[in-house]
């Protein structure tokens, strides 16, 4: 029996990242940045995060904009 083959995804361009709307949910944040998004889970649990977070209880959004501007260098 083998194993099913793993889901790859698309690593978004940076052109896509800016089309994304004003916030998006941390699996897709850590997509763009070419992270797992257990890491990403892990710094925001720490207040590490390299972009800009908002919480909402339990749940994180991604700010697009401060994603745009670490992923242009800025």
């Amino acid at each position: 029996m083998s194993a099913a083959p793993l889901k790859t995804q698309h690593c978004p361009t940076l052109d896509e990242v800016r089309k994304w709307p004003a916030t998006v949910e941390v699996p897709r944040a850590a997509l763009a940045l070419g992270c797992s998004r257990s890491q990403l889970y892990e710094l925001i649990k720490r207040g590490e995060a390299p972009v800009k977070v908002l919480s909402f209880g339990a749940r994180h959004r991604v700010v697009t904009a401060s994603l745009v501007r670490l992923l242009e260098g800025a």
